[in-house]
């Protein structure tokens, strides 16, 4: 997403006064809202009228969708809390593409628990008849969307093709819903493995399947249900604080590793903070340090991503989801369709999540407006 609105709206927030048409004295804007005074806890180093009317900013429907939740946390405390109009701490929220990031811990667990290897080819055994050029893809690609496989994720505008031909759409809800990971590994090759990016709703199906082959050695779906339900709550979920998250599975048992999870937005917050925090929990190490490293790495093909994350690395342009040049360079995000974020920042010790629907304009729109929000917040050491 180009970040060419940002400076702009940045000189908006500061502005003290705003100038009527044909005035010559400067007219005081609009006070915030009570309902984003209201909300702000703890301006958090942020001046607290600024940062109210960035609240309002990201509440503005016409401009932005509608937001559901807005939650802000420093140094691990909430210091910023909003709701759209009958959405409260408790309602779970869908996190749509933000779902890889919890994919991905789970996949780091395995590898740690040494059920899965990240450099050896990945174990479908579709792919691994002799001569199948797929079993050349490693785990470690997958992660980082480089696996070469035929994936359209969505349709290119002005393409002439339709939103529901694209793989995600066909995947998700058409021919391959009842089996979604038979359909993404039934994908052959459109580049070598490892050489090319793109994202791909498809490779988080995959690495669903991997964990329920790892976990339940059978076909039978309520095996593989209860399977990877049961390690996901018990090695990811409840330890990072995501106690009320609800996954989703197809029939074939497969969890939806690209889109599968809700949760309310405190714990959609908690998640930033456990990668912020570098894979522990007050202090308590979940994760392997390492592997949060790796997620936080930049993915050889694509400095923006690095594995189910997105990164605040290289120009602005095509792959950029975040702010690169406009925000601090440490800053990374989960990042889901229709405005979904989970931003965490380190260096200003600051998470930030934002729930809701947005259309793509819309988006485009949210997306500088968060960056501005951002801007607030000073710069700080854990």
């Amino acid at each position: 997403m180009p970040v060419r609105r940002l400076p702009h709206i940045l000189a908006l927030l500061a502005l003290p006064t705003l100038w009527g048409c044909g005035q010559s004295a400067p007219v005081a804007p609009s006070p915030p809202s009570d309902a984003s005074l209201a909300a702000i806890r703890d301006p958090g180093g942020a001046p607290r009228e600024p940062l109210a009317h960035a609240l309002d900013a990201l509440f503005d429907g016409d401009s932005v969708g509608r937001t559901e939740a807005l939650v802000v946390m420093k140094r691990g405390s909430v210091i910023v809390e909003r709701y759209g109009e009958g959405i409260t701490a408790h309602t779970l929220l869908p996190g749509w593409g933000m779902t890889q990031c919890v994919t991905t811990l789970m996949i780091g667990q395995l590898v740690s628990d040494g059920r899965l290897r990240m450099d050896e080819s990945a174990p479908v055994p579709d792919w691994q008849r002799p001569g199948d050029p797929r079993g050349v893809i490693t785990l470690r690609q997958l992660l980082q969307m480089r696996s070469g496989l035929r994936h359209t994720e969505s349709a290119p505008a002005g393409s002439g093709v339709e939103e529901r031909e694209s793989d995600r759409m066909r995947m998700l809800f058409l021919d391959g819903r009842d089996d979604m990971a038979a359909y993404a590994e039934a994908q052959p090759l459109e580049a070598p493995a490892g050489h090319i990016f793109a994202n791909s709703s498809a490779t988080s199906v995959i690495l669903a399947d991997l964990a329920a082959r790892a976990l339940s050695p059978d076909h039978d779906p309520g095996r593989r249900r209860q399977a990877v339900s049961d390690y996901l709550k018990n090695r990811v979920l409840l330890p990072i604080g995501m106690t009320s998250a609800v996954v989703g599975f197809d029939r074939a048992g497969t969890m939806g590793g690209a889109d599968m999870v809700q949760a309310g937005a405190r714990d959609w917050a908690d998640l930033g903070e456990f990668l912020r925090h570098t894979g522990s929990v007050k202090g308590a190490q979940i994760l392997p340090r390492r592997w949060v490293q790796f997620m936080l790495a930049p993915s050889p093909r694509n400095r923006a991503y690095g594995a189910g994350v997105w990164l605040n690395h290289g120009p602005a342009g095509e792959n950029a989801r975040l702010f690169p040049g406009a925000a601090p360079a440490d800053l990374f995000a989960c990042v889901g369709e229709y405005g979904q974020y989970v931003i965490g920042s380190p260096g200003q010790l600051v998470t930030v999540v934002r729930l809701g629907e947005s259309d793509p304009e819309q988006t485009r729109v949210l997306h500088d407006r968060l960056g501005a929000l951002l801007a607030l917040f000073p710069r700080g050491k854990d």
